[in-house]
């Protein structure tokens, strides 16, 4: 996957992000588990493009 895919997916999951903050009315504690929910999601996304999760799986501690 290249660079420029990686970077527009982080745009536009940014875009949708601020989007739904901005326009769907939510309690403000739910609001940011979802912001924190949708961190965590592209943080393990980007983790597997960059093969740094594939990593992580095979150490053993």
């Amino acid at each position: 996957m290249s660079l420029l895919t990686v970077l527009l997916i982080i745009i536009v999951a940014g875009v949708l992000l601020w989007l739904v903050n901005s326009y769907i009315p939510m309690d403000s504690k739910i609001k940011s588990i979802f912001n924190v929910v949708v961190v965590i999601i592209v943080v393990i996304w980007l983790l597997k493009v960059f093969g740094i999760f594939n990593f992580l799986k095979d150490v053993n501690i």
